[in-house]
């Protein structure tokens, strides 16, 4: 989550969000969220747990290039 926050900050294209999933439980039944955290890329491509800064970007540009 900090990540993705970070990315946002950094890059006009990017966008960041964090929902609380037992507020919002929709939502977390819309994209199947069963453990925290799981960040969700353009509605399609997920993150499963907090994962080091280069693991992360690298499920961040793998998810775009597809």
């Amino acid at each position: 989550m900090r990540l993705a926050h970070q990315f946002a900050l950094e890059s006009e294209q990017i966008t960041a969000d964090c929902v609380e999933a037992t507020e919002f439980p929709d939502l977390a039944t819309e994209y199947q969220v069963y453990a925290v955290p799981r960040t969700v890329l353009n509605g399609r491509h997920f993150i499963e747990g907090a994962l080091p800064e280069q693991q992360f970007l690298d499920a961040v540009l793998q998810a775009i290039t597809e």
